[in-house]
């Protein structure tokens, strides 16, 4: 397999972790001889710096030529300081989604049993969670307009709008994943009192009939956020829109222990971009402490999703929780004998090639 992949490294410790999951990549492409070539591009603060847009029209024309898209992070002191830029880091994340039409965010959560005891829950509580948050990502508050303030500077507004189309799209995703897995949906949202949830739940409940298999099931945003606290392994497949699952996959993160062990997709029509959901840490920027683990198996859901390459994600999230069953990794999750960045990326790239040289003796 050929295919060419666009590297959004971004900024903070975005380029570190990246370039351990193209070091992951790589181990998977000598392994099973596949051929991938990489073009970086600039988004973020990094891109403002240089070109003083955050998502550059050579960066778009990059992630639309590629077949698929490898993000870090992006944010930074100097912008996020500042109430008074007009030009943010964050816009060329927004941007990109939108222009790309990169509409479902999927983010799996599951828990590792040797880190159980790092989770601040207990360990009862978690072992076993494995469930998926599919997050509508281009519509809903974030987007919707009119948004701005007074003119005395007193009073601001956000618009939540959502279409039937923009629910369908999404929902139609989420079935067909549960159909897959244990068969369960929960539609998380706000019914009692937004309109848009409203229309969420009418929605995704018209489309359930199409999916007989699929219990499907609804619940409130405030009750899901306590839920996934008090009993993660009762979830299968979560469906919601942007900013509600923004919020609960972030307080999810909690459960595998660190936030930069957890990966993400987000998929359109013609895009597939793949990052891990931690943001830019520009405090370990530099230090070789950032874990690379959600960026790696970020690198494994670019493999599955837009290469449906099964077998060789699989063969990354293998190595990735065998590192881990053997207390390596970064400081986040073993403080008392934390490995670097590139320690964890040179770890498990090497155990991909070791183990494909094993069997095939």
């Amino acid at each position: 397999m050929n295919k060419n992949i666009a590297i959004l490294a971004g900024d903070g410790i975005g380029p570190e972790v990246t370039a351990e999951a193209v070091k992951v990549l790589d181990a998977i492409a000598e392994t099973f001889g596949h051929q991938f070539q990489y073009t970086d591009a600039l988004i973020g603060a990094a891109a403002i710096n240089a070109t003083g847009n955050p998502f550059p029209e050579a960066t778009e024309e990059s992630c639309k030529s590629a077949d698929a898209i490898l993000f870090g992070a992006i944010g930074d002191p100097k912008y996020d300081n500042d109430p008074n830029a007009k030009v943010r880091p964050e816009q060329g994340l927004l941007k990109m989604r939108k222009n790309l039409g990169l509409f479902a965010n999927v983010r799996p959560v599951s828990s590792y049993d040797a880190l159980l005891p790092i989770s601040p829950l207990k360990e009862h509580i978690i072992k076993g969670t494995d469930f998926v948050v599919f997050r509508e990502l281009t519509g809903g508050i974030y987007f919707g307009e009119p948004r701005g303030r007074s003119e005395d500077g007193n009073t601001a507004f956000d618009s939540c709008v959502y279409s039937k189309t923009e629910i369908e799209r999404i929902s139609h995703l989420a079935f067909k994943a549960a159909e897959n897995r244990r068969k369960k949906l929960t539609l998380v949202d706000k019914a009692n009192v937004l309109a848009t949830s409203r229309l969420w739940r009418e929605t995704v409940k018209d489309l359930s009939s199409q999916y007989p298999e699929v219990a499907l099931d609804f619940m409130f945003v405030d009750n899901a956020a306590m839920k996934i606290i008090q009993n993660p392994k009762d979830f299968d497949v979560v469906l919601t829109e942007n900013m509600f699952g923004d919020i609960i996959t972030d307080e999810a993160s909690v459960i595998s222990g660190s936030l930069g062990l957890l990966p993400s997709a987000s998929l359109g029509l013609k895009s597939s971009l793949f990052e891990p959901i931690h943001g830019s840490y520009p405090q370990a920027a530099g230090k070789g402490i950032a874990n690379p683990i959600g960026a790696i198996l970020s690198a494994a859901m670019l493999l599955e999703y837009a290469f449906d390459l099964k077998e060789e994600c699989q063969i990354i999230k293998d190595a990735v929780n065998s590192a881990l069953n053997i207390g390596y990794g970064t400081e986040d999750i073993f403080p008392d004998e934390g490995k670097s960045t590139s320690e964890v990326g040179d770890f498990i790239s090497q155990s991909i090639v070791n183990q494909y040289k094993t069997e095939s003796v």
